[in-house]
């Protein structure tokens, strides 16, 4: 079961994150991601400032949202009996090393479905101008008890 009352529920703002270039690179060598995420003079050549992260890459810091409403006694969020059913992200600009993006994560919608609960998540992330950079949008299937 989700608290259906969570939703529209905004959880606070992350602290910086520094986005690295090793941090890239390992995330890139994990998704199989373009070589401009793992070769600096390639992304230079691409029009990029640095390393370009790849597309998934706010999946990090989507997390730091996603870990506080785990622990949000309010949601009643059973995370063992989560099932991942989107992911989509909307980017404003690429994201690249040196980046410096703090994240904030709302409850977008919470949908009871067939003994299931479907939980929507829109997470903004920002650079220090307070300039957005990506949202990042999620869905979790809550399995039913009867699941």
């Amino acid at each position: 079961m989700v608290n259906p009352d969570i939703e529209g529920k905004t959880y606070p703002r992350s602290e910086a994150y520094v986005v690295g270039r090793e941090k890239i690179r390992e995330f890139a060598r994990a998704t199989m991601a373009s070589e401009a995420s793992l070769d600096l003079d390639k992304a230079l050549a691409a029009g990029h400032a640095d390393l370009v992260a790849p597309p998934t890459f706010p999946i990090v810091l989507q997390e730091f949202g996603l870990k506080l409403v785990i622990a949000d006694k309010e949601a009643e969020l059973d995370f063992s009996r989560v099932v991942h059913g989107d992911q989509k992200f909307v980017f404003e600009r690429a994201i690249v090393a040196g980046d410096v993006l703090t994240s904030q994560l709302q409850v977008a919608r919470v949908k009871s479905l067939g003994g299931n609960h479907m939980v929507s998540f829109e997470t903004k992330i920002y650079d220090p101008s307070e300039t957005l950079v990506c949202t990042a949008l999620s869905t979790l299937v809550v399995r039913g008890a009867d699941a």
